[in-house]
């Protein structure tokens, strides 16, 4: 450790991360070459590298690239905050979605959608707004209540998973009621945009989860000591100098930003955030998430499911479906290790 900088590197956690990367970019590739066109994997390096044919470089850098350079974002940033917010509460089960990020931009996109003349596209607004930023601004807002409201001198990481979980019910129960008012095409668009999809993305909803990673990533080094000592507990955290309430505020508002961007972007794709970084930590054999790992490991589930829904099933389905489908018999597998739930 260097100051408030400690990242241990052990050759297993090392390798994990190569692997997983190695996993990421070979779905990537299979993905963009996955489609009516035929491509192969040759076929989509040689238009990277700026050696295809003209047809060729036009449907893999115009059409299919940025599906899936979105795709490796909304699961990095899921993966990410995922892990983060599994190491300062201790507890696996604890995600972003806990903390009402998802349900306050579900309820904030679907406002916008209904409230704000039924459109799905970017340029589709409430008040003047985007629905991606109507969204990141209900995800905060919902991320700030839940803090708020868990502050008693300080916030204790099971009561703020408490109260995200009663705010969610209720965001959840506001987003059905607006539903239930809508008329018909602006549930449609409304019901497109919760389960969560790739389909239709451009760079202009890239760019903007590039830049909170970005962002997000030197703040973590400055943060990573503090995040080496969170499970180890409060008490112990504190003895050797660790200003609790301060880390732990860095620590949520980044993985809000970060599930924010990803949510705004996509939707609400499910289970991600759970998923990836108790995979990464079974894999790493780590007594918390790695960060990258983790990071990367939600680039690949992403990806690959996102592949499943568009050549495994007859007609393409949003990836969000593909995502709870592998992320719930997961869910119900930690539920009955009791050991791993504490």
């Amino acid at each position: 450790m260097l100051g408030p900088i400690g990242v241990p590197w052990r050759p297993r956690i090392l390798l994990v991360t190569v692997a997983t990367t190695l996993v990421a970019l070979v779905v990537l590739a299979g993905g963009i070459a996955a489609g009516s066109a035929g491509l192969s994997i040759p076929d989509v390096l040689a238009a990277l590298a700026g050696a295809g044919d003209q047809a060729t470089s036009f449907i893999v850098g115009e059409l299919r690239l940025p599906r899936a350079a979105a795709g490796a974002a909304v699961g990095a940033c899921l993966g990410l905050a995922g892990a983060l917010t599994q190491t300062f509460s201790r507890n696996p089960l604890a995600t972003p979605d806990i903390l009402g990020v998802t349900s306050g931009a579900a309820a904030g996109a679907v406002a916008a959608i209904v409230l704000g003349g039924g459109g799905y596209s970017v340029g589709a607004s409430l008040l003047g707004f985007g629905i991606p930023v109507v969204a990141t601004v209900g995800g905060l807002a919902a991320a700030a209540l839940v803090y708020g409201l868990a502050w008693r001198g300080g916030v204790d990481s099971y009561r703020i998973i408490l109260i995200g979980i009663g705010l969610t019910a209720s965001l959840g129960g506001l987003t059905s009621y607006l539903l239930v008012r809508a008329q018909l095409t602006q549930a449609g668009a409304a019901s497109q945009w919760l389960v969560g999809s790739l389909s239709g993305i451009s760079w202009t909803s890239v760019w903007p989860m590039l830049v909170v990673l970005g962002l997000a990533i030197p703040v973590l080094v400055s943060q990573s000591s503090g995040l080496a000592l969170s499970p180890l507990g409060d008490e112990f955290s504190t003895s050797l100098g660790l200003a609790l309430q301060r880390h732990r505020l860095i620590v949520i508002a980044t993985a809000v930003l970060l599930t924010s961007a990803a949510v705004a972007a996509a939707g609400p794709i499910e289970f991600v955030a759970f998923v990836a970084p108790q995979l990464a930590q079974r894999l790493a054999g780590t007594a918390r998430p790695p960060l990258v790992a983790s990071a990367v490991s939600g680039a690949a589930l992403v990806l690959a499911a996102d592949v499943l829904a568009r050549i495994l099933l007859p007609g393409e389905i949003p990836v969000g479906i593909i995502t709870a489908v592998i992320g719930a018999p997961y869910l119900i597998w930690l539920l009955i290790q009791r050991k791993d739930v504490r």
